[in-house]
């Protein structure tokens, strides 16, 4: 069973009907033991840094995840999951973040002929081959919806970027968690060979 984490962050049904096209068994909940009890958790959602971390202070969730993420069950940050999961934003100065993973989110710069939010389809460049992207190709391209980016501290957990006006690190894995910044679950084919993999782990 996957653990969606509901935190009243938006797009969170989006993912949930990804996986059920799938056949998986999934549960949308704040319920720490549900959570806790899955065999894999999803931390999704598109919304603000600070907002997302004062609702997961409010419904005790802060402490359930980081317990989940030292389990060694698969979990998954998507979005504005992925960027939870590190230190600190400059979205929202002050919000600490989950602090699971080292580094922090910054404003993607503007520039000339970019446009802020980053919204549509962009390459993946993978540094590495992780469980993650295995069967999908060099150069694949997924969907993205963002203003702001993950620059990681230990560029050894990056398993993928892509260039936006800077270089983006696009996907992370280190041991049992991953995190996507782009959206698979909107992502065609190729978003749907990231949702079955993580599905296979």
């Amino acid at each position: 069973m996957i653990a969606i984490i509901d935190y009243d962050a938006g797009n969170i049904r989006n993912v949930e009907n990804a996986l059920q096209a799938l056949s998986q068994e999934t549960v949308l909940t704040r319920d720490a033991e549900t959570i806790l009890r899955a065999d894999r958790c999803i931390l999704p959602g598109v919304g603000a840094f600070g907002d997302a971390m004062d609702k997961l202070h409010r419904y005790g969730l802060v402490s359930v995840i980081r317990e989940f993420t030292k389990s060694g069950k698969p979990f998954l940050g998507i979005c504005l999951g992925l960027q939870l999961l590190f230190s600190a934003s400059e979205e929202s100065e002050g919000a600490k973040g989950l602090d699971i993973l080292p580094g922090k989110i910054c404003r993607i710069p503007s520039g000339e002929g970019l446009k802020i939010p980053h919204i549509g389809w962009n390459d993946l460049h993978f540094l590495k081959r992780t469980r993650l992207f295995a069967g999908v190709d060099e150069g694949a391209y997924a969907y993205f919806v963002h203003s702001y980016y993950l620059k990681a501290e230990d560029e050894r957990i990056v398993a993928a970027t892509t260039e936006y006006g800077v270089t983006i690190h696009a996907a992370v894995e280190k041991d049992n968690v991953f995190a996507c910044q782009f959206h698979p679950e909107k992502s065609g084919n190729v978003g749907r060979k990231i949702l079955e993999n993580f599905c296979n782990l």
